[in-house]
């Protein structure tokens, strides 16, 4: 991807975000698993049979998401270079999450403040897949700051890393990936078989952006003039307490980096849920806890851009050898 799109695709989402009227290509991704679910689960009712489905499932929505992305593109150069440039800009934008996470996670924060818990429960379940009908503050700020951790990984850092590598068509190929895993990666009785293939995909292609997540937080612990030592030291202690061989990589490194302590109880579906502690509980979470997590995400975004632009470099360069 020319580093003048990629560099465009950042800002546009650092200007525009996702604005709720937009009909939003991940949305449509979701309509896209949704309908292939319900074909797809005629073809068998016993584990292997909804194993193979689920399979099928992942192959299927990968596949068109990746052939439609990159049809778009060469549709649009069809025309001209500048609209094939245009339509890689916009569909590298759509991946991207940056202010998304900041807005969404602001809008519970300033219920919070305001006292407004039944608005900052009912925002904050937009975001978390816990029970918030009864979360009290504190509970609040953790989810606050685990979705911010979690999600620098998996809205910010992926896709970047994706589109350094192979542009929005692997960019958006990584968001099929990832719905696919928030929609059906479920281990509960209707999901348990059918899922199986895209949790196993959504873990094996968040594996290397996981990690860089984790070491980039540290970094921008270290550029804040936070405790980089404490973010680094807790992302080496924790980053495997989670049953996600990748989810404990950001949370650890921002527990570290805030001096606070994730994980606990967590109810779904009201079914109790105890999540592994992580991070050392050197005082309780407060709401500039939030901000300052607000903080290490921009700039994580932003370290990671130059790694994206350099990463695509290097691709482009190799390519050009053979």
């Amino acid at each position: 991807m020319p580093p003048i799109a990629l560099t465009s695709a950042y800002v546009l989402d650092l200007i525009l975000g996702d604005p709720q009227w937009f009909p939003h290509p991940v949305r449509l991704i979701g309509r896209l698993i949704r309908f292939s679910e319900n074909l797809l689960r005629h073809l068998g009712s016993s584990p292997l049979g909804l194993k193979s489905s689920g399979v099928l499932l992942a192959l299927v929505v990968c596949a068109i998401t990746f052939l439609v992305t990159t049809y778009l593109i060469h549709w649009a150069e069809s025309f001209y270079w500048a609209a094939g440039l245009a339509c890689s800009i916009f569909l590298a934008y759509t991946t991207l999450a940056t202010r998304d996470l900041y807005v969404e996670t602001r809008k519970v924060l300033q219920a919070l403040a305001a006292a407004d818990f039944h608005r900052a429960r009912r925002d904050l379940s937009f975001l978390v897949g816990r029970d918030t009908a009864h979360l009290d503050e504190p509970e609040i700020l953790r989810a606050l700051v685990e979705t911010i951790g979690e999600n620098i990984s998996d809205g910010v850092i992926a896709p970047l890393f994706c589109l350094g590598l192979g542009g929005p068509s692997w960019a958006m190929t990584y968001k099929a990936v990832n719905t696919l895993d928030s929609m059906v990666g479920y281990k509960n009785e209707r999901y348990r078989h059918i899922g199986w293939a895209s949790a196993k995909l959504d873990d094996a292609v968040n594996f290397i952006p996981a990690r860089l997540s984790g070491y980039l937080i540290v970094f921008s612990a270290l550029l804040l003039g936070k405790p980089w030592k404490d973010s680094l030291s807790i992302l080496k202690r924790d980053r495997r307490k989670h049953e996600s061989p990748n989810s404990a990589w950001p949370e650890a490194a921002m527990a570290g980096a805030l001096g606070v302590q994730l994980g606990g109880l967590n109810y779904y579906f009201s079914q109790p849920s105890r999540k592994p502690f992580i991070g050392d509980r050197k005082k309780e979470l407060d709401f500039k806890d939030v901000r300052e997590a607000w903080k290490i995400l921009y700039l994580s975004s932003l370290s990671m851009l130059f790694l994206s632009l350099f990463i695509s470099w290097a691709v482009t360069n190799i390519l050009s050898w053979r």
